[in-house]
Parts: C-alpha cells; structure tokens; sequence
C-alpha cells in the first residue's frame, strides 16, 4: 500500500534537539586514545553540542586527595587528569554537561558500588567536603577556562539516585542535592544546576517528593533531569543481554507524563526538562545496539522527542565503555555510535541525519518526517522490526508530492539498512573475529557506510514528485535542492552520445 501525501508549503517549527547533548560513560576514558578518536569521528559530522559521563570525583580522575601531617587532615585538590579531559572535550567543539559523583574514597561512608570499575556510591562523611570539593573544582575551571565559559556548563547532582547508583535514602540524597546545588550557586549564581537524575522506578514518587522539598526549601533548582529506556526486563545469556523493547513511543508517553507532573508545579513547570541518558537497552552488552533494527527503531523517538525535552542525550556515543567489564570483541552489543577501531555503527546515522534535518517541520508521521531549511528539502524515514513477532514488517510505501522551488532540483538519498551500513553483518561474514588486523579493520570501516545514490527532479504540475521505499529496518534520508544546469556552457558536449550521461 502507497502512502500518497501532497506536502504543504509551510509548515511549523521542528523542535530537534538531536544534537544537544550526548553520553560518554565515565569521565577517566576521555584519558584513553581511542575515546578520543571517536570524540572526533562524531564531531565531524553530527557535531553534539555537550558531553555527560560518570566519575567527575572518582579516584581515576584523581582530583580529591588527603594528606595528614601531625595528625592534622589536609585536603588536597589534583586537577591533572580534569584539564586534560576538558582539554580534549573543547579541543574537539563540545562542552561538559557535568554530573557531580561518584564519592572519592576519602570521603565515602561505605564499600557500596556499581560497575567494574567499582564507582563508590555512599554519603559522604562529610557534607561540608563535599561542598567545598565541588566549589574548589567550579574555581578551578573558572580559572583555566575562563568564568563566561563555564557559566554555560550544565550541572546535574549525582546519578539515579532511586537505585543502586545511591546507597542512601531519598532524604539523604535530598541533602546531598542541597549541598552540592548552594556550592554551585556560591561559585556563580548564572551556573544552571539540576536534578534529580532518576531512572524509571518509582517515578511519580521520585518526581513530587523532590519537586515539593526544593519548593518547600527554596533549594537551587534550573532544569529537571532524568533518564529514559524503553527495554523490558532483561535476560542473560552467556555474554550478551537480550530484552523485549517497548514500541518506541513508550518514552514520548514518559516524556509527556514528566511534563504532566512538572505542570503541578508552578515554579519547575516551564522548566528546561534534559533527558541525560536514554536508549532501548540499559545494559551495555545487548545485541540490540549494533543493528540496522536499532538506527530505525532510536529514529522515531528522535523524530518526536523535542516536543516534549530539551535535551535527550543518547547513552553513549563510544564503545570505549567499560561498566561490565571490558570489552570482549569488536561487536558486543556496547552502547556506543561507534565501535571499536572507530567504526560507525547504524544508529549513528539516526544522529547524523538528525543532525541535518530542517528546522521547518511539513510532516510527520510514524515512520517520516519531512522538513526544510535554507532552501531545501530533508526527509528522514525509518521502518524498525524487532523481529521478535517472526513476521516482518512490510515495506513503507510513499509518494511524495513536494512544492516546487522554481527549477531543476537533485535528490540525494543514504540508505542504511540491509547490506549498507551495517558493519555487524560483515563482521558476522568474517566469522566475527574478536581482534581485528589491519584488513579486517579497514573491510569493516568501508562496510559501515550508507549507499548514496542520486537521481534528477524536474518540475510537475508545480511539485517535485519522489516515491520512497522504506524496507523493514531500514533508515534513509533525502536531501532535494535546487541546480542550475551549466551543461549549455559545456561546448560541444554531446548530450545524447557521451556514454548515455544526461
């Protein structure tokens, strides 16, 4: 069945905010080659405005320290490894969105913590430490980065604190919220600082018990934060994770209940709203992630988000990630856009092409978006299968009729989906070797690009008419500008005899 649509002149803003902000896993990999190779490869093209990660005060970053001498305690600050991160964070056009956690060993009050590298999560021992932890560390870029700089960092306290990622209770991360959100505001009252970063247990609770104690306290607060997946309870197998996923719309539905429950709030209800982490699956060894299913499937969420957040930062841009454990292969179902040796997984290209997308919204349906900007057209669909129903999805038909911009156009279309751009099925050809050499790297780097193809538009009846095939998980975009044909200028050229070129 063909989807006919006559696409209307004007349309109304598109709000995408693809681009705003993206995961990085803890901050200490920014220390490691290859992360900062794939910091460049995304910023090449999809260009993300601000970067999140764990472990700003964790002790691979080394910045908390304490030294005693004659039995006096004196606390010491190491910003080496910090200047070196942010260093290569504004080296490469992106700024920190900053999450204050985990607890230096110094200052915890327990051995509670998560992931493989053992992020400490308890209370501090001392609440004024901390506190003055987080404004030696604020002083400190402020100084190296200059104070109109860092005013523009985001801040948000801790990381979901309604689970593991907390080992005190919800009145005591309401404390520590406090602390760390009066020493941002000491440092600079202009530094935008937010909470309280949950994850989707107990979100209606979470949500008003936070709202009213900062209502009720006066308690610094600029945005909301919070995190968003839409995978089904997990199982385990061997080395991999797999889920059944809600239909991607699960998240809109939870973005839109956030907004219903700030709304009750006069105060936060036109507060910014930042999603600091969102996927499918929130464990970092689901196949989900490599696959072409994932770029359509992670389409559509972005395709809507923006009407609801102001920022939704995809959980992460590299598969240099080391939460459970490190990485055993090339394709190992990690989080990342990119994959080992700097190979573009599908999903970066849901990013990419967001990335390029009008900010003049025509239509929008489940599976397309049309917009415009500076005088050309992008469309962007997508068509995602889990296949775990075993019947695939049929192809998405439509045929577009688009108003004309008053001469011959070109249409440029990237297709990812089948055999293009899908480095995980060349991989799987190879007989998935967990180390790559030189051959094998440089096949899979090749094989993690879309197919281009272009075709000629002339005008009809005032329209450019395109018919658009959406194959199940696929992903494409079409970009359709106008040209001036110069081919009369070319003396002599034989149009008709010069190997069939038009």
């Amino acid at each position: 069945m063909v989807t006919k649509i006559q696409i209307p002149a004007l349309g109304k803003p598109f709000k995408n905010n693809a681009t705003f902000c993206v995961g990085s896993g803890r901050m200490g990999l920014a220390l490691q080659k290859e992360f900062t190779d794939h910091l460049k490869v995304i910023q090449e093209t999809i260009r993300f405005q601000y970067i999140r990660g764990h472990g700003l005060f964790c002790d691979d970053v080394g910045i908390y320290r304490e030294n005693e001498i004659d039995v006096d305690i004196h606390p010491f600050y190491n910003f080496t490894y910090l200047d070196r991160i942010i260093d290569s964070y504004l080296e490469n056009r992106i700024r920190p969105f900053l999450e204050l956690g985990f607890m230096p060993e110094k200052l915890k009050t327990g051995e509670q913590s998560i992931f493989y590298w053992k992020g400490n999560v308890t209370p501090p021992e001392s609440y004024e430490k901390w506190a003055k932890l987080i404004e030696t560390t604020l002083n400190h870029l402020i100084d190296r980065y200059g104070r109109e700089e860092v005013i523009n960092w985001p801040i948000e306290v801790w990381n979901e604190p309604n689970i593991s990622f907390w080992a005190g209770t919800m009145e005591e991360y309401f404390k520590l919220y406090d602390y760390s959100a009066n020493a941002v505001k000491k440092v600079d009252p202009r530094i935008q600082v937010g909470g309280p970063v949950i994850c989707g247990v107990e979100t209606e609770k979470w949500l008003r018990s936070f709202f009213e104690h900062c209502v009720r306290n006066n308690s610094p607060l600029d945005f909301i934060s919070r995190h968003c997946y839409t995978a089904a309870e997990p199982v385990r197998k061997g080395h991999y994770v797999y889920h059944k996923f809600q239909h991607p719309t699960y998240m809109i539905e939870e973005l839109k209940q956030t907004r219903q429950i700030m709304a009750d709030y006069p105060k936060i209800a036109d507060m910014p709203l930042h999603i600091t982490e969102f996927s499918s699956s929130y464990i970092p060894i689901c196949p989900a992630h490599d696959t072409t299913f994932h770029a359509a499937y992670i389409a559509r969420i972005l395709s809507e988000a923006g009407e609801y957040a102001d920022s939704y930062s995809y959980w992460t841009f590299s598969d240099v990630f080391e939460e459970a454990d490190v990485p055993k292969s090339i394709f190992h179902g990690g989080f990342g856009l990119v994959a080992l040796h700097s190979i573009k997984k599908p999903t970066f290209y849901s990013f990419e092409f967001f990335s390029r997308a009008g900010q003049e919204l025509l239509y929008r349906d489940e599976h397309l978006i049309v917009t415009k900007d500076k005088g050309k057209y992008i469309i962007i669909g997508w068509n995602w299968d889990d296949m775990q129903s075993h019947k695939t999805m049929p192809d998405k038909s439509y045929a577009l009729s688009l108003p004309t911009m008053g001469q011959q156009a070109i249409l440029v279309k990237k297709v990812v989906g089948g055999a293009n751009a899908n480095p995980l099925q060349t991989w799987s050809n190879m007989g998935k070797p967990r180390n790559l050499n030189p051959e094998q790297k440089r096949i899979l780097q090749a094989s993690a690009e879309p197919l281009q193809s272009d075709t000629k538009l002339m005008e009809q009846d005032g329209f450019y008419k395109v018919h658009l095939e959406i194959p199940s998980n696929h992903l494409c975009l079409l970009e359709i500008f106008p040209v001036t044909d110069q081919t009369d200028t070319y003396l002599g050229f034989d149009r008709d005899g010069f190997f069939g070129l038009k």
